[in-house]
């Protein structure tokens, strides 16, 4: 029975985790993967953490649901769910996150503080972790909303598919008036590359 293999995407509501979700699905589908993703909402609306879970494997696969310690890679649209959701990290993962900072409820009220260094002290554990700043890579790209493709640009390089096959996810997932610079997000993104 082949093993199966997980990917987190969390994020904060509003980021566009759902496009990056289906963008991965229809890429492992392309390829002959069964494919199961479940989205959680902590508080769907804007603000509230999002995690959305990808399970795949040339076998069948029966859950979406990743335990902890069990994702091959988590994608993270904001620092402080990267920090949140870092123990679902299996051993030898990889984290990319996007290093923009939005101020969770507790941070805006002014009852807690956003907490310093977090990929510091993620990277100071050992773990391999990509940060990048997905936002302006996107606004380059054309618009701020196209953060999520960047960040699977990035993700592009740690999985082993080609490239087009990619690029036709991303043909098929977002719309034609958009497409032209979706498709330079995702460049941009794939030109980010872990430190050996």
């Amino acid at each position: 029975m082949s093993e199966s293999k997980s990917i987190m995407i969390v994020g904060v509501g509003g980021q566009g985790s759902l496009l990056a979700s289906r963008i991965l699905g229809n890429v492992l589908l392309s390829q002959g993967y069964d494919v199961k993703v479940s989205e959680v909402h902590g508080m769907s609306q804007r603000g509230g953490s999002v995690v959305t879970y990808v399970k795949y494997s040339e076998g069948k696969v029966y859950s979406p649901i990743v335990e902890l310690g069990e994702a091959d890679a988590i994608i993270s649209f904001e620092v402080l769910e990267a920090a949140r959701y870092v123990s679902y990290l299996k051993k030898g993962g990889k984290i990319i996150v996007s290093d923009q900072q939005i101020d969770p409820m507790p941070v805006i009220t002014g009852a807690a503080q956003y907490p310093a260094d977090i990929v510091k002290k993620i990277r100071d554990k050992g773990i391999h972790i990509l940060d990048l700043d997905a936002l302006s890579l996107a606004k380059e790209a054309g618009n701020a909303k196209a953060a999520n493709v960047v960040l699977m640009g990035a993700l592009s390089n740690i999985m082993d598919f080609d490239e087009q096959v990619w690029l036709g996810a991303v043909r098929a997932c977002v719309p034609q008036k958009f497409l032209e610079l979706n498709l330079k997000a995702f460049d941009l993104g794939r030109k980010a590359h872990f430190a050996e």
